[in-house]
């Protein structure tokens, strides 16, 4: 699966379509973070990382794929969700690659 960004987001083979959904969800979040002129509310940005974390619970597979899609899209999952947990309002992002 690929963005308008023309990059593909790193996935798992052995996911179901929904869990490729709800992982796809989490890296548009992160993506409207940055590309968003107003950023994303920070509690639909939550809400995408806790669906995304029933699809993937270990931290080392979250960090391992939080790493590939830094590397492709130049976001931060790990800063973007940090960020969220410490505003109200929205989350915007700054800077890429």
């Amino acid at each position: 699966m690929a963005t308008t960004s023309n990059y593909a987001y790193p996935l798992q083979p052995d996911w179901s379509t929904d869990d490729i959904l709800i992982v796809t969800q989490l890296y548009q979040a992160v993506e409207a973070a940055y590309e968003q002129p107003r950023g994303i509310a920070a509690q639909d940005l939550l809400t995408a990382y806790r669906a995304f974390q029933t699809v993937v619970p270990q931290k080392f597979e979250e960090k391992q794929l939080g790493r590939a899609f830094e590397d492709v899209s130049g976001y931060s999952i790990y800063r973007t969700v940090k960020q969220a947990r410490t505003v109200t309002g929205s989350v915007k992002m700054k800077g890429t690659h």
